[in-house]
C-alpha cells in the first residue's frame, strides 16, 4: 500500500472529511488568512552533517483512536519542543552496501537511510524529511533511471511499496500471512526494480521516521495540506538530485492510493516550480479525484459496480476485467440511467434491484432496501454475514471475523490492512536498525490517523482532485507518459472510478501516453506474485522506451 491507508479506513474517511472540512470552509469568514509559509528553492546543508540529538516522541499513531493506541503504548500525543533547544533531529545518514542474490541474479547495491532538513523562505528549519535511497553500483548515472516512490494516506509512509513492491527486500503479503503476529521477516524481492531503476522512497513528514522541525501550527497546516504537501514532495525528490548530482538522470515517481493527488500536482510542482522534468508517472490502486466520493454522487456506485461483481465471480473461479467487460457496459449505461430516475420510479428502482443483486451476489430485498446504492461497508459485511464473517476493503476477496456476528451494527478491523500493519511495521523498524544500520529515535509511523485527522483539504466546496494537474503535466511536456494500475478487487479505490475519468482525457497526440492495467488482487494487488511481476514488467517497459 500502501499506504494507503496507501486503508479504507484513511482514505475513505479522508474523503469523508475532506468534504466536511470543504464545506465548513466555505461557510467560515472569507477574509480568513491563508497560509504563508513557503519552502525555500535554495540548497540547504542537511541535517546528516550535524550531531543528532534526540528525537521528541510522534504524533498520534494510526489506526486508532489516539487515546486507544496510547492505552496499548503504541505512541503519544506530539509533545512541545523545550525551550531554546531544537526539537527534533534524526540520526547522521547511514550508507551501506548491500548484495541481493536471488534464483537468476545478484545484485550490488548501496542503500542509504537518512534525511532531508527542509526550511522556509526565511532559513528556518521546518521538517525532517526521512528517505531510503538503493543505488545498483557500476551503473552509469546520467543514464540510469531514478524513481521517486511515496505511498498515500495521507499518512501513510512508503513501507508498503518498498517492502511490499518494487525495493529489494519484501515481506509476505498473502491473504494466509495477513495477521498480527505473522513473523516479520523480509524475504529477498526477486520482482524488485532495482535492476533496471535506482529507487528513492519517501516518507513525507508525520509519516516514518520524517517529524517537524518547527512547532508553529501554521507549519503544520501547511504541510498538512494538499498544496504543500505536494510542494513538500517536490522540494525533497529536488533537493536529493541536487545532493546526489542526479539532475541529468531519467526521472520517475510511483505513487499508490493518495499519491493519485501527491503524483500529479508532485510532477507539475517539479514542473513549474523546481526546473525538474519527470520522464514517466506510475500510479498504483490511486484516487485521482475525491468528487466520486460526496454522498449524493451516483458516480461513487457506478465505480464500485464492476469491483463488487468481480468479488462475487471470484467466490466460483479467477477472474480477469474480460471477464467483467458485461458489469462495465451495465455500470456506464442502464445502471446509470435508472439511478438518475431515483427511487420515485418504482419500475427502475426494481430493475436495478434485481440486476444488481445477480451481479454482486447479495439478497435482493437488501439491494431494494438501500436502493442499489451499496455502499462498500455495507458490502463488506453482508456478502459473508451468514458465516460471522467480513471482507477487506483493500481486497474484498480476503475475510476475516466479525467480532460482532449478532449485532445489527458492527465495529471491526479491516482483515487485511490492520492485520498486516504489526508485521510491517516490525519488519521495517528491524530493516532499518540491523540491515541499513540507521537507528532514529521515536516511534515508526507506518499508518498515522493524526496526520489523516489533520489534513487541510482547501477552501470552496470542490474536493481535491488531480486530474487538472495531469492535464497540465501531459500537455506542457509531450513525452511524460503515465501508467495507471489497479487491482480488480480494491474497493477503496475502484479500478472502474479511473477509467471513467481516464477516458476524459483529451488524446495529447498519442493515447498510449495513458494507460489503464488492471490486475487480480487488491489495494496492494502486488501482494500476489503475479500481479507484481506484470507491475514490474509494466513499469520496466516504461522505462526502456526512453
Amino acid at each position: 500500500m500502501a499506504l494507503f491507508r496507501d486503508a479504507s479506513r484513511l482514505l475513505i474517511a479522508a474523503a469523508s472529511a475532506a468534504v466536511l472540512a470543504l464545506t465548513s470552509v466555505a461557510l467560515a469568514q472569507e477574509g480568513q488568512l491563508e497560509n504563508k509559509t513557503q519552502l525555500d528553492n535554495k540548497t540547504q546543508s542537511s541535517p546528516s552533517t550535524a550531531s543528532p540529538s534526540a528525537a521528541t516522541p510522534p504524533d498520534a499513531p494510526s489506526g486508532e483512536r489516539p487515546e486507544r493506541r496510547n492505552a496499548q503504548g503504541r505512541g503519544a500525543p506530539p509533545q512541545p519542543a523545550a525551550q531554546g533547544g531544537e526539537p527534533h533531529r534524526l540520526p547522521p545518514d547511514s550508507t551501506t552496501k548491500q548484495t541481493l542474490t536471488l534464483p537468476d541474479r545478484t545484485l550490488a547495491f548501496t542503500a542509504t537511510a537518512g534525511s532531508i532538513r527542509l526550511y522556509d523562505g526565511k532559513g528556518d528549519p521546518q521538517a525532517d524529511i526521512a528517505y531510503t535511497a538503493y543505488l545498483l553500483e557500476g551503473a552509469e548515472p546520467k543514464t540510469r533511471p531514478v524513481t521517486f516512490v511515496f505511498n498515500g494516506g495521507p499518512g501513510s509512509a512508503s513501507a508498503w511499496l518498498q517492502c511490499g513492491n518494487a525495493g529489494p527486500w519484501r515481506l509476505p503479503m498473502t491473504s494466509d500471512a495477513a495477521f498480527p503476529s505473522a513473523p516479520p521477516v523480509l524475504v529477498p524481492n526477486a520482482e524488485t526494480w532495482l535492476d533496471f531503476t535506482d529507487l528513492v522512497f519517501i516518507d513525507p513528514v508525520g509519516t516514518g521516521y520524517s517529524r517537524f522541525v518547527a512547532t508553529g501550527d501554521d507549519v503544520r497546516k501547511h504541510f498538512y495540506s494538499v498544496e504543500g504537501d505536494a510542494a513538500s514532495v517536490a522540494v525533497t525528490i529536488r533537493r536529493w538530485l541536487e545532493q546526489a548530482n542526479r539532475l541529468v538522470s531519467p526521472k520517475y515517481i510511483l505513487g499508490e492510493s493518495y499519491g493519485g493527488i501527491r503524483g500529479p500536482r508532485t510532477v507539475w510542482d517539479l514542473q513549474k516550480e523546481q526546473g525538474i522534468g519527470i520522464n514517466g508517472l506510475i500510479l498504483v490502486s490511486p484516487l485521482l479525484d475525491f468528487r466520486e466520493f460526496r454522498g449524493s454522487s451516483v458516480l461513487q456506485y457506478v465505480a464500485s459496480l464492476p469491483t463488487m461483481a468481480a468479488v462475487n465471480r471470484d467466490s466460483k473461479g479467477p477472474v480477469t476485467r474480460n471477464d467483467l467487460q458485461d458489469v462495465e457496459r451495465y455500470a456506464g449505461s442502464d445502471f446509470l440511467v435508472d439511478e438518475m430516475k431515483g427511487q420515485s420510479d418504482a419500475q427502475a428502482l426494481d430493475r436495478l434491484s434485481d440486476k444488481v443483486a445477480s451481479l454482486i451476489g447479495l439478497d435482493r430485498s437488501f439491494v431494494h432496501r438501500l436502493g442499489a446504492q451499496i455502499p462498500a461497508d455495507a458490502f463488506r459485511r453482508e456478502l459473508d454475514r451468514r458465516d460471522g464473517k467480513v471482507t477487506s476493503a483493500y481486497d474484498a476477496t480476503v475475510t476475516g471475523y466479525d467480532p460482532f456476528p449478532d449485532a445489527y451494527f458492527s465495529s471491526f478491523e479491516d482483515p487485511l490492512i490492520d492485520a498486516l500493519t504489526a508485521p510491517m511495521t516490525s519488519a521495517v523498524v528491524d530493516l532499518y536498525e540491523h540491515r541499513l544500520n540507521w537507528k532514529p529515535d521515536g516511534h515508526y509511523e507506518l499508518l498515522s490517523d493524526s496526520v489523516n485527522r489533520s489534513w487541510d483539504w482547501g477552501r470552496g466546496l470542490n474536493p481535491p482532485e488531480s486530474i487538472t494537474q495531469l492535464r497540465q503535466a501531459l500537455a506542457l511536456d509531450p513525452k511524460l507518459r503515465v501508467l495507471v494500475a489497479h487491482g480488480l478487487f480494491d474497493l477503496v479505490t475502484p479500478y472502474f472510478g479511473s477509467k471513467m475519468e481516464l477516458d476524459q482525457l483529451p488524446r495529447y497526440g498519442s493515447a498510449d501516453r495513458v494507460r489503464l492495467v488492471v490486475y487480480p488482487g487488491g489495494h496492494m494487488f502486488y501482494s500476489r506474485d503475479t500481479s507484481r511481476a506484470a507491475l514490474r514488467n509494466e513499469a520496466k517497459a516504461m522505462m526502456s522506451v526512453d
